[in-house]
C-alpha cells in the first residue's frame, strides 16, 4: 500500500509544522509519509523543542527545511497542511499533482513574550491544539478507508 503523502508547512519551519509532522510520525502509522518546511528555512525555535521534549518526542536534532526546495524537486503530496495564519499560506507553492490544502491556523510561538514560563505554557497550549488537529486528521483520513 502507497503511504498517505502530508506536508506540513509555516513560515519558517520552526515550531509548529515541525511539532505537526512529529505528531503524524508518532501516531499515523505506517499509513502516513510526513514532512515539513517553512516559506523560508528559520532556526528551530528552543521553546517547541522544550514543549515536544515534555511530551516524549525529541525534535532538537531536525533541521528547518525550505518548501521552495521540495517545490523545484517536483515532490508530490495527499495533503498540504498549512499551520501558519491565511495570508502567509497563500505565499506558499503549487505543489504538482492532485492533493488536498487543508489551513490550520495557530498562534506562532515565535511572536510570544514574556517571561521563559510563559513562552513555554503558550507554545504548549499550541503543540496540545496541533496534537488534537493531527490526531483529527488520523481519524478522518482512516475513516475514509
Amino acid at each position: 500500500m502507497e503511504k498517505i503523502k502530508v506536508l506540513f508547512l509555516c513560515i519558517h519551519n520552526s515550531a509548529r509544522s515541525q511539532m505537526a509532522e512529529a505528531y503524524l510520525k508518532k501516531f499515523g502509522g505506517d499509513k502516513f509519509f510526513a514532512e515539513s518546511a517553512g516559506l523560508e528555512a528559520g532556526k528551530l525555535n528552543p521553546f517547541a523543542v522544550e514543549a515536544m521534549k515534555a511530551d516524549g518526542i525529541d525534535i532538537s536534532g531536525n533541521t528547518t527545511k525550505d518548501v521552495f526546495e521540495f517545490h523545484k524537486e517536483g515532490r508530490t503530496y495527499n495533503y498540504v497542511v498549512t499551520v501558519c495564519d491565511e495570508a502567509s499560506a497563500s505565499q506558499c507553492p503549487i505543489f504538482p499533482g492532485i492533493h488536498k490544502k487543508i489551513n490550520w491556523s495557530f498562534p506562532d510561538p515565535s511572536q510570544f513574550v514574556g517571561a521563559h514560563d510563559d513562552k513555554l505554557a503558550s507554545t504548549i497550549e499550541v503543540r496540545d491544539t496541533i496534537k488534537k488537529a493531527v490526531l483529527s486528521f488520523i481519524n478522518e483520513v482512516n475513516s475514509k478507508g
